[in-house]
């Protein structure tokens, strides 16, 4: 396991235009923020919500987590991430010991309030290897998933080296595409991979990817991981077959009532 330090950070805005205010959406009685943040400290020397919201600062803060204020005009959460691990290091976290380099960075999605320490842990072995910039968490598609999830353009398909594990290629079309084969077969010939929405970076390497200006596959993709891969950066994959259930509408949140009372 790498000795550098291992710091989750949780973007989180207040505003979303399918739900406003879905981190601070109660779950069980408690806020979805909250499940999120107590999840990911199973797993991580540190945890951090980054928000630009003073309600999801004082709930995180209420509950006894620790939150950062951000500015308002990042355009992902990947930017947010940055702004605060540069705030965690300036004021003397983020470092295991003198000499271990600089942390390694997780960004976990702050609508997935039932994430499991072994699917953090599972990005960590990724940093086994000293030589890893960037990983992320996929996870195959089932037969029962059927056609309408593998089509789904908002869960993001990957292509992926399973000699390296190495990522080839992000595509919200289903990829790869298996010419002669109906398609209601597609999930019976070959294994397809969900994008699941959570890296870890080493903290060198986000200044980095921060820092480019958007490709065009990632304009037309809507994803930028697409600009990564296309500036020569590698992005290590690791396999999660947990099932995990990501809120993006009040209808989501329906399920993970029932959910959580299983």
């Amino acid at each position: 396991m790498s000795n550098r330090k291992f710091i989750g950070i949780i973007p989180a805005r207040y505003g979303s235009t399918r739900f406003p205010g879905k981190p601070l959406a109660l779950i069980g009685g408690k806020p979805m923020i909250e499940h999120v943040y107590r999840q990911a400290s199973k797993a991580l020397d540190e945890v951090y919500v980054a928000t630009d919201d003073q309600r999801i600062y004082d709930t995180v803060v209420g509950f006894g987590g620790q939150a950062i204020m951000t500015r308002t005009d990042h355009r992902c959460g990947t930017e947010r991430c940055l702004e605060a691990i540069e705030w965690i290091m300036a004021n003397g976290g983020g470092r295991r010991a003198k000499g271990d380099g600089e942390p390694i960075v997780i960004n976990i999605q702050g609508d997935e309030p039932f994430i499991q320490p072994e699917q953090i842990e599972a990005l960590k072995a990724c940093f086994d290897d000293p030589q890893t910039q960037i990983a992320t968490l996929v996870k195959p598609f089932e037969e029962e998933d059927g056609w309408e999830a593998l089509e789904n353009p908002n869960t993001p398909k990957v292509v992926f080296s399973h000699v390296n594990r190495q990522a080839l290629l992000f595509s919200r079309s289903v990829i790869p595409y298996l010419r002669n084969i109906p398609r209601e077969q597609w999930l019976k010939q070959h294994v397809h991979y969900k994008h699941i929405g959570m890296y870890a970076y080493r903290a060198d390497i986000l200044r980095q990817i921060v820092a480019l200006p958007p490709t065009q596959a990632e304009l037309n993709e809507s994803l930028e991981q697409l600009r990564w891969l296309e500036n020569g950066y590698h992005i290590r994959v690791a396999e999660t077959h947990i099932q995990s259930i990501g809120i993006d509408t009040p209808e989501d949140l329906i399920k993970a009532e029932k959910y959580i009372l299983i």
